[in-house]
């Protein structure tokens, strides 16, 4: 086989490194005519253990060798296992001891640690077979993206590359779907501008209701006022927006206060549930505010939300007034 190890665990949130990973695994060690023999996908949520292990040591059929992948791996985390199917986990530690020599084994989990107190997890770790996928840091996404757009044929400008990062947010997939419609409209070896990002790549509500923030952080009022009235007219809903304006600036004040404790960006994203990239914006963000500041914005959504969900205010009215208070 093409790996020292005849069992991985792959784990981590960042599926989209994880599956690239895997997909090159079934391209290099599995003949695409023998893929209905060779490779064999499994759930272990609904199959158990066993049974995923029986075939690994069964002989192949038609194939010199077999990719066998389970996903949802629960068992080898600290969650509680929500599975239908009972696993004994110790059956993969007899495993470990004597791999099939014709299968390669590969089991997946969608979580960012496993616990290494467990006795297999503690096997697997001795043994190398633990290969994590965690979400890039905001320092390696312009990278990862330059080589990235290299692989279409294209490089951003500086100032697109930024926009393109902002745009995005840092997830992987919808980066590599936008590099690809950017390919497909400037062709083979072009530089790809700002304004070709501006009009071409996807946003969200939410990195529309981030570009807004800018606006408000930086004190660019008519500039702000102008991107909400841009967000009214694609008919989206004030309460929406006010509830993205309110998520972002509680993003603000949590980001600030785990920095102060001494936390690092990484850390920082999974303590909250964040990718790093956005959780690195809202640390920039934040040094335009005080946490007693942040605190009374905050207090003012919600007043605001109050106030419109009870008839006491026009909803876009009310969204003005705000965006004036924070402009001052």
């Amino acid at each position: 086989m093409a790996t020292d190890n005849a069992v991985l665990v792959c784990y981590g949130a960042e599926r989209f490194l994880r599956d690239e990973f895997i997909g090159g695994l079934i391209d290099k060690w599995v003949d695409p005519e023998l893929r209905d023999f060779a490779l064999i996908r499994y759930d272990l949520a609904e199959t158990p253990l066993d049974a995923v292990l029986e075939e690994a040591e069964t002989i192949p059929f038609m194939a010199e060798r077999k990719l066998v992948i389970a996903a949802n791996a629960v068992f080898l985390t600290g969650a509680k296992d929500p599975s239908k199917a009972e696993h004994r986990p110790e059956r993969l530690l007899s495993y470990l001891a004597s791999p099939a020599p014709h299968t390669q084994l590969i089991l997946t989990v969608d979580a960012d640690k496993l616990d290494e107190r467990k006795k297999l997890v503690k096997a697997l770790k001795e043994k190398k077979a633990l290969k994590a996928f965690t979400p890039l840091s905001a320092e390696e996404l312009p990278g990862w993206t330059e080589r990235r757009a290299a692989r279409h044929g294209i490089r951003l400008e500086r100032a697109a590359l930024d926009r393109f990062l902002l745009y995005t947010g840092g997830q992987l997939q919808a980066m590599e779907a936008e590099l690809t419609k950017l390919a497909v409209f400037a062709g083979q070896d072009a530089e790809i501008r700002l304004e070709t990002v501006e009009g071409l790549v996807a946003r969200s509500a939410e990195q529309n209701v981030f570009l807004l923030m800018e606006d408000i952080v930086a004190r660019r009022f008519d500039k702000a006022m102008d991107q909400l009235h841009e967000l009214l007219k694609q008919k989206e809903e004030p309460i929406k927006l006010l509830m993205l304006m309110a998520r972002q600036f509680r993003m603000i004040l949590q980001v600030k206060d785990l920095y102060a404790q001494g936390y690092s960006q990484q850390q920082t994203a999974a303590l909250i549930g964040s990718h790093p990239y956005p959780v690195k914006l809202a640390a920039d963000q934040g040094r335009a505010y005080s946490a007693e500041q942040l605190k009374r914005v905050l207090t003012d959504l919600a007043n605001l939300d109050y106030a419109i969900k009870s008839g006491q205010t026009d909803k876009v009215l009310g969204l003005e007034l705000v965006l004036l208070k924070l402009a001052a």
